[in-house]
């Protein structure tokens, strides 16, 4: 009868514990649906950084994180403010006259991206065809002339098989690299035109970072030859503005008068209305984000919430809702270089990004950067919950803000419920979360923190790395971490991975790439585009500034 009693009442307690977990996970399934719906709702209007949509998105996370008892610990309260540069706009003093005619701004032409910022040109026009030049092509437009110093050269903006980017002539066709011939051949300023109605005119681009010419670059959409002939007197002024927009990361804390802190992030920023980073292509539309990252923000708060209120108290928690991520890990990037507590102390960072549509049909939860300390095998795999699949990847450098901490030799993992057609597209609304999937993606992280409670501080390792750069795009990859947010002309490294190209010709962290053998590097478009052009087993000399000092270094890929 004793063990019949014993048995009802542990099946009791059994029962209660489930009716109790039960309650829980519906309360928790509630919350994460008000913040999706409230984050991804057309009131935000995609989140975007600098946006009245990405206020209302940081006053509504700073009032969860009140709400919660979080202690502020930005630079401002709750709040860390950055400034990044949007893009550009025309100012008021742009100006093209040709032959005495004075041609309207946006309506009959516009300063294209490659354009000195604040400039004047005047002199004389010289026509110089499509502004090729190639010795493996026999195709030398500049044939003829020998002076073209203090000229405002016309340029033709169609190629041979322009529509055609596989075509032999894609390369020498390239915008930037025919400029930078035109202007090694000293003109003052350029006029560009576009022959071929069956192809688009050049972008304006304004949103893309592209280092400028020292001349003014206009685009005229008139390809009249009365406006367009040889030794016409022109005036060329361009009043460019730099657009500098502010972001903000929201920073929680929960103070344990511990030694050590644990990070918890997930970026809240989306597109917008879409930008060049959607995948959409369609009228103007308000990309909502749900799944990208206003689950990853939801599951963030309501970990907040359940740390705030648990025993766990072996280390300080830090809850940081990352925005810019999407612009390339700025907000990140921005807090490890001005972090606001001692990044020594950081035990290991947790970052989620993409939780909320784990596929029902295999219930796989993807883990990046599980080869970034010793202690992560084990421990995930001791990890039991619900239907849950484990698959990791060992790299700590990803398109996701963990790589900013690991960059800084900080443990990292990265939680991610797998790709979709949604993604980067306006489609991506809260009806398709996937609750019960977050769920248990949320118990399987506080279970994770849990079983770290206890342990010392993770030992960092360093993964191979060697998909940092985008492969299928290169036939060769350096082995760097480039530094999105940088500002100025060339490409900044932020992170070197041992064993690759880079770190053996000796290429440090904060080296600024200038050039790849006979290849200049302005910015990340003509990094990508140098980096192209090798193959396996070439060896190049590669330029950097290094804190003002020109180094050169031979790199073999």
């Amino acid at each position: 009868c004793s063990i019949v009693r014993l048995y009802k009442t542990e099946l009791f307690l059994f029962l209660i514990s489930t009716s109790v977990n039960a309650q829980l996970d519906a309360v928790l399934k509630s919350n994460l649906k008000q913040h999706i719906s409230i984050l991804a709702s057309d009131k935000f209007e995609g989140r975007e950084p600098g946006t009245k949509g990405e206020r209302l998105s940081y006053e509504y996370i700073t009032q969860q994180f009140k709400n919660i008892g979080l202690l502020p610990k930005g630079n401002k309260g709750y709040l860390q403010s950055f400034e990044f540069s949007a893009g550009t706009k025309n100012g008021v003093k742009n100006k093209l006259t040709i032959a005495g005619n004075n041609l309207k701004s946006d309506s009959e032409y516009y300063v294209l991206p490659y354009s000195a910022h604040k400039s004047t040109a005047e002199g004389k026009s010289i026509k110089i065809g499509s502004g090729l030049l190639s010795k493996e092509l026999g195709r030398n437009d500049y044939e003829g002339m020998t002076d073209l110093k203090g000229r405002i050269a016309v340029m033709d903006y169609a190629t041979p098989e322009a529509d055609n980017p596989h075509s032999k002539w894609a390369e020498a066709s390239d915008l930037r690299k025919r400029i930078e011939i035109a202007v090694s051949k000293g003109i003052s300023g350029l006029i560009i035109y576009n022959s071929n109605d069956s192809i688009n005119n050049p972008n304006k681009n304004s949103e893309i970072k592209i280092t400028p010419f020292a001349i003014p670059v206009v685009f005229v959409k008139s390809n009249d030859v009365t406006l367009l002939k040889n030794d016409q007197q022109v005036v060329i002024e361009t009043d460019i503005e730099k657009i500098m927009h502010s972001g903000h990361n929201v920073i929680g804390y929960i103070d344990n008068h511990a030694e050590n802190i644990i990070v918890i992030g997930a970026h809240y920023d989306h597109l917008g209305y879409g930008g060049h980073e959607s995948l959409y292509r369609g009228e103007r539309a308000i990309h909502n984000g749900a799944d990208d990252n206003a689950s990853g923000t939801s599951a963030l708060i309501e970990l907040a919430r359940k740390l705030k209120g648990s025993s766990l108290n072996k280390y300080n928690y830090m809850f940081i809702a990352f925005s810019g991520e999407e612009k390339g890990l700025l907000g990140s990037n921005y807090f490890v270089k001005h972090p606001t507590i001692d990044l020594k102390k950081v035990n290991y960072m947790l970052n989620m990004d993409m939780v909320g549509r784990l596929k029902p049909t295999d219930h796989v939860l993807l883990i990046n950067g599980a080869g970034t300390s010793p202690s992560w095998d084990s421990l995930l795999n001791n990890i039991k919950v619900d239907s849950l699949r484990i698959k990791t990847t060992a790299s700590g450098v990803g398109p996701s803000d963990h790589t900013s901490f690991y960059l800084e030799g900080i443990p990292v993992l990265h939680f991610f419920s797998g790709t979709h057609s949604d993604y980067h597209k306006p489609s991506d609304d809260e009806p398709l979360i996937n609750y019960n999937g977050m769920v248990s993606i949320f118990h399987f992280m506080n279970d994770l923190i849990e079983q770290t409670n206890n342990l010392p501080k993770l030992a960092f390792t360093k993964t191979n790395d060697s998909n940092n750069e985008d492969a299928p795009r290169f036939k060769v990859t350096l082995g760097v971490v480039p530094d999105y947010a940088f500002e100025g002309s060339g490409m900044r490294i932020d992170g070197v991975t041992e064993g690759r190209p880079a770190a053996a010709a000796g290429l440090l962290k904060g080296d600024v790439v200038i050039q790849m053998g006979e290849e200049k590097v302005t910015d990340m478009m003509s990094y990508m585009k140098a980096l192209s052009k090798f193959k396996k087993g070439d060896t190049i000399k590669v330029k950097v500034d290094r804190a003002k000092e020109i180094v050169e270094k031979e790199v073999t890929f």
